[in-house]
């Protein structure tokens, strides 16, 4: 697979956004290494951009107004994180990811990474952060000028029983719930918390029943979508800073 053959596999998937044809290095990188591959992934963004723009004008796209977002790269390194951004900004592309973090580094280096490359970010052009993550590390991310994330954690940790509250990380399968008849988040009110106690999925669980996954990947994906709501509520009433200082933490505590 290459950039053309890229674009076209998200055309004919016709989602609303594709993101360009990147090359996401391992970590830990050499400064070498990284420099080629970012020169690299620039080189495939002019050519995503160039078939992206051609399938928009064909009469039988299925989405004639896909989104490409531009990828940076550059592993831990500063200055390649900046001349990247600073390149890939220069295409006044739909929007731009934040890629090759949460690989392995520490959350305090990807933190720094954000604050590193968020200035050279266009203002107006929705910013997205790939892979991520944690509710705290969302929480930090927004404050830090993100507005996009996805992540495989909410729905591949709640079928290991692991499931996030606003009281912290709860894991399903501890002993201390074998009888707890509360729901798994008492401000929570999902169809499981409004139907099924700590101790029934604890069960589910333990007897290797499919329903425990579903049930806790539902408040999983509920409670992130909530998360979402309250954090745009926080901003549009001038009180994220206040949300953050609340939450960032107490979200992440292991219960």
């Amino acid at each position: 697979m290459g950039p053309e053959e890229s674009m076209q596999i998200q055309s004919n998937l016709g989602s609303t956004i594709a993101m360009a044809f990147d090359e996401c290095v391992e970590n830990p990188s050499t400064h070498e290494y990284a420099e080629k591959s970012i020169e690299r992934t620039l080189r495939w963004l002019y050519r995503c951009k160039d078939e992206m723009e051609r399938l928009n004008s064909l009469h039988d796209t299925i989405n004639k107004k896909q989104m490409l977002f531009g990828i940076n790269q550059g592993s831990t390194y500063d200055d390649l994180r900046i001349r990247h951004m600073e390149e890939i900004a220069k295409l006044d592309l739909d929007g731009y990811a934040i890629g090759g973090l949460a690989v392995g580094e520490s959350t305090e280096e990807m933190y720094r990474i954000i604050d590193v490359v968020e200035p050279y970010m266009p203002e107006n052009k929705p910013r997205y952060l790939m892979g991520v993550g944690t509710p705290s590390n969302i929480i930090e991310a927004v404050a830090r000028g993100i507005d996009m994330f996805d992540c495989v954690m909410p729905s591949r940790n709640a079928r290991h029983a692991t499931v996030f509250t606003w009281s912290g990380i709860m894991h399903l399968g501890n002993k201390c719930y074998e009888t707890d008849p509360r729901p798994v988040d008492e401000q929570c009110d999902c169809p499981t918390c409004r139907n099924f106690s700590r101790a029934y999925i604890r069960h589910l669980f333990k007897a290797n029943e499919q329903l425990a996954g579903r049930l806790a990947v539902q408040h999983n994906l509920y409670f992130y979508n909530t998360l979402a709501e309250k954090i745009r509520d926080a901003i549009d009433e001038d009180k994220f800073e206040q949300f953050r200082q609340k939450y960032s933490t107490l979200l992440a505590i292991r219960i």
